[in-house]
């Protein structure tokens, strides 16, 4: 056992930011002593990553009521479809289109899901996307799947659509490796909550994706996983396999997580049309936590029509997860935004021109543009939340040395900020989030009377407050580089406003068309 020393404890309260005196630290000894004894205590406790903390955060601030939506919603109508002579002129075909070919039996589902596991196959060799494919699981599920269509039976627009899941998702049975050498061989005994709603909305698993070393990133301990438009170049992350193998046309959708700009990041980098919903929307349960105040789950697709169809199937209260909250989501379709209200912060853009376009489509489709000013709050400061949070959940994989297993060991990677992060004092964590809620006071009042905001996907400041104050965010392609590689937008909204930035997104969409550019492999 280590024996404190005066001096030990002298240095500590420095890094604490505070100093101590001698006869302060003479009073402090034998308490100190009896806390590294109860410490010892607790480490004899088996505590798996899904033990989750017993406070839940919840980013309603006291609201209970939701206001219920007024407008009518477009249907969502299943296009007339033939069947193309090479079935792999579907790869990159949206969901509605795949669920037309699937409902009118010109496409099976199995001949689907064989389809898409051979493209996994063959350009996983470019991409480093795929950890394990999932192919008895998905073979199995397809057969099934058409015995219930032949039966007269569809689950709906989901029926028989292969998609993959970010390698933190668990899978009964399978490996479910958290992109991290220390579980590479890790199966865990359950179905995370939303691979099984994607089950029961009958789409087909075909592949559990790559993601970086523990939501990190994009090196796993496979290699670096890359963009598909620009192979040199790393699809960003953490859901780098999702975003990568969505864009490459080798899943029809995927699911990827975000705790600060896991799903937007790569989203952005490979093109892709995302949504990271409102904290617990989407149940965490069976998904690698890393902070259970920030984690959130949302569907990686290549449209922001296809978004809303996946984000509809995996939505809603879940008793296995307490920070889920049931709220109505209406999918309002390809609606008219005519007259909605979108703010817009000035000189947030790259450049005044990129600013100009995505304003003038806006005002092209109708929309009032209101002018936002951001609030002047420190929200770097407030990342010790996440650096303290991830820290505990892979406390023990820091204490066995474990950690040194990781791909990654410089300055900006998991295990050098886990250990950084245990010199983090609990009471300025516990200060960070009483600050954290006079943010999302702040945040709350900018969205007050918008329908979305618009803004670019990288923002810093928003993509740290938002991911801290569980506010939703779309994020879509806007453009492409002289390279060649996409550029994006983002439309973030109201607490639960799923429903109104999904159909400012999908609109600027349509007026746009970038989402209908794939990369060429």
């Amino acid at each position: 056992m280590l024996e404190l020393e005066a001096d030990d404890l002298a240095r500590a309260g420095k890094v604490a930011g505070l100093e101590f005196t001698e006869a302060e630290i003479a009073l402090m000894r034998e308490g100190v002593d009896e806390n590294l004894r109860s410490y010892r205590r607790l480490w004899e406790i088996d505590l798996p990553n899904g033990v989750a903390p017993v406070l839940v955060f919840s980013p309603l601030l006291g609201r209970a009521e939701f206001p219920a939506e007024t407008l009518k919603p477009v249907p969502r109508l299943l296009p007339e479809v033939e069947r193309p002579e090479n079935l792999e002129d579907l790869a990159f075909a949206d969901i509605p289109t795949l669920a037309s070919l699937i409902q009118s039996k010109k496409v099976s589902c199995l001949e689907l899901t064989e389809m898409y596991i051979e493209r996994l196959k063959r350009l996983d060799e470019k991409l480093a996307c795929v950890v394990t494919l999932t192919e008895d699981r998905a073979r199995t599920q397809a057969r099934e799947r058409d015995r219930e269509l032949a039966a007269g039976r569809s689950r709906g627009i989901l029926h028989g659509i292969p998609w993959g899941a970010k390698d933190l998702l668990a899978t009964k049975g399978i490996r479910t490796t958290w992109g991290a050498k220390p579980f590479e061989g890790q199966v865990l005994d359950e179905d995370a909550s939303v691979v099984r709603r994607l089950d029961e909305a009958g789409a087909i698993l075909v592949a559990k994706l790559t993601l970086g070393a523990l939501a990190w990133g994009d090196v796993w301990f496979g290699g670096q996983t890359k963009n598909p438009w620009k192979l040199d170049q790393g699809s960003s992350g953490s859901s780098a396999g999702p975003a990568a193998a969505t864009a490459a046309g080798a899943v029809a959708f995927s699911i990827g997580s975000e705790t600060y700009g896991s799903i937007v990041s790569p989203s952005s980098r490979c093109g892709n049309s995302s949504l990271r919903p409102t904290f617990g929307r989407v149940s965490r349960h069976g998904a690698m936590a890393l902070s259970w105040s920030m984690d959130k789950l949302g569907p990686i697709c290549r449209s922001v029509g296809d978004a809303a169809n996946v984000f509809g199937a995996i939505q809603g209260r879940d008793p296995l997860d307490d920070s889920t909250i049931e709220a109505p989501f209406t999918d309002l379709g390809p609606i008219d935004v005519k007259e909605w209200k979108v703010g817009h912060v000035k000189g947030a853009w790259r450049s005044e021109e990129e600013e100009a376009r995505i304003l003038s489509t806006l005002t092209g489709l109708g929309v009032e543009l209101v002018p936002v000013e951001l609030p002047d709050f420190p929200v770097q400061p407030l990342l010790t939340i996440l650096s303290v949070e991830a820290a505990t959940a892979f406390d023990e994989l820091t204490r066995s040395g474990r950690d040194d297993l990781l791909v990654r060991q410089v300055a900006r990677a998991w295990p050098n900020e886990f250990r950084q992060a245990r010199l983090i004092p609990a009471v300025e964590y516990v200060r960070a989030n009483r600050l954290r809620r006079l943010l999302m006071i702040e945040m709350n009042r900018r969205f007050e009377g918008l329908d979305a905001l618009v803004h670019p996907t990288g923002h810093g400041f928003l993509v740290a407050a938002l991911n801290l104050t569980g506010h939703p965010t779309v994020c879509l392609p806007s453009g492409f580089r002289e390279d060649g590689t996409p550029r994006s937008v983002s439309f973030s909204g109201p607490l639960f406003g799923e429903g109104r930035i999904l159909a400012v997104a999908e609109a600027w969409q349509r007026a746009t068309g970038h989402h209908l550019v794939h990369p060429n492999l």
